[in-house]
C-alpha cells in the first residue's frame, strides 16, 4: 500500500490509537467481521472507494451495511475509512485488516503485561509458522479449496494448543481467511504488526556524548514519565547531534526542535 492509500492507513490508526486502550478482542472481529462481508462483494468495494461518488452517499451505504451489526466504535472506525481516500479498492480491505489486527494486538499488549505480553504473541504467532511450514500435509490441508473454514479454524487450535485469544484470533482469520495469501504468509504479517507495536516500548536515544550511571537513571525516570509507561532505553552516541539529544519513540520523534518536551529531559541530564 502506497502512496494515497498509505496516507490513509496512517491517519486511521492515529484515529484508533485512544480507542485501543480499553478495547477488547470484540473489536477486532467486528472489525475482521466488517472485512469478510466486504471481501465477498466487489462492487460493495468499488462503491465504498469510487472518488467520484459523493461521501454522504458513501457514509449511507456504509451506515447500512454495518449499523446493528458491530459495536459503534467498528462502526466509527469503518465510516471514518469510507469517508478516506483509496488507490484502489482492495486498498480499503487490506487497512481494515491492519486496523483489526492491530486492535487484538493493542489487548494483548494491555494485558498486565506490555511488552513482555507482545513478546509472547509474537512467539505464539512464530510458532505456529514454524509448525505449518515443517509439513507439506499441512500446508496442503489449509490450501485445500474443499474444506471449510470450520476445519480449518480446527486444525489450526490442535497445532497451536496453548496459544493465548489474540495468537488464537489471529491465526483463526490467517487460516480462514487468507486473503490470496498462504496463511503463514499473513500470520507473518501479523508478527510484523507485532513487531511494529513494540516499539512503542523501546525508546531510541541519541546523545552528544556518553552518559554516567546518574543521568541515564534520570532519562529513564523522566521519559517513563513522559510517555507514561516503563520504556526499554537503547542509547547512541553522536556527537554531531544538534541540541543535544534525540529521542524516538515508535513513530514519534522527540529532538530540539520539540523545545517543551525535550527541556525537562535536559534538565534531568544536568550534572
Amino acid at each position: 500500500m502506497a502512496g494515497v492509500s498509505s496516507k490513509s492507513l496512517a491517519a486511521a490508526l492515529e484515529s484508533l490509537e485512544p480507542q485501543l486502550a480499553l478495547a477488547t478482542t470484540a473489536l477486532a472481529q467486528d472489525l475482521f467481521g466488517i472485512l469478510e462481508l466486504l471481501d465477498s462483494n466487489a462492487g460493495l468495494r468499488r462503491a465504498l472507494t469510487d472518488p467520484t461518488r459523493a461521501g454522504a452517499d458513501k457514509a449511507v451505504l456504509a451506515t447500512k451495511l454495518v449499523s446493528g451489526k458491530v459495536s459503534a466504535t467498528a462502526q466509527t472506525v469503518f465510516l471514518d475509512l469510507v469517508d478516506a481516500r483509496w488507490s484502489s479498492a482492495r486498498d480499503l480491505g487490506d487497512a481494515l485488516e491492519v486496523l483489526a489486527a492491530t486492535s487484538a494486538i493493542a489487548v494483548a499488549e494491555g494485558q498486565g503485561g506490555g511488552p513482555a505480553n507482545l513478546d509472547k504473541l509474537e512467539e505464539e504467532l512464530f510458532g505456529f509458522i514454524r509448525v505449518v511450514e515443517s509439513s507439506h500435509e499441512l500446508q496442503r490441508a489449509f490450501d485445500d479449496a474443499q474444506a471449510t473454514d470450520a476445519a480449518k479454524a480446527t486444525l489450526a487450535r490442535q497445532l497451536a494448543p496453548g496459544a493465548g485469544d489474540v495468537a488464537a484470533l489471529l491465526i483463526r482469520q490467517a487460516v480462514t481467511a487468507p486473503r490470496g495469501l498462504k496463511p503463514t504468509a499473513l500470520v507473518q504479517r501479523f508478527v510484523e504488526l507485532v513487531a511494529k507495536r513494540q516499539q512503542r516500548w523501546i525508546a531510541y536515544v541519541s546523545v552528544t556524548r556518553e552518559l554516567t550511571t546518574e543521568q541515564l537513571r534520570r532519562l529513564q525516570a523522566g521519559l517513563n514519565n513522559l510517555y507514561g509507561r516503563e520504556l526499554k532505553i537503547n542509547v547512541t552516541i553522536d556527537p554531531t547531534l544538534v541540541g543535544g539529544i534525540k529521542v524516538v519513540v515508535g513513530a514519534e520523534v522527540v529532538d530540539a526542535t520539540a523545545a517543551t518536551r525535550v527541556a525537562e529531559l535536559r534538565r534531568r541530564l544536568a550534572v
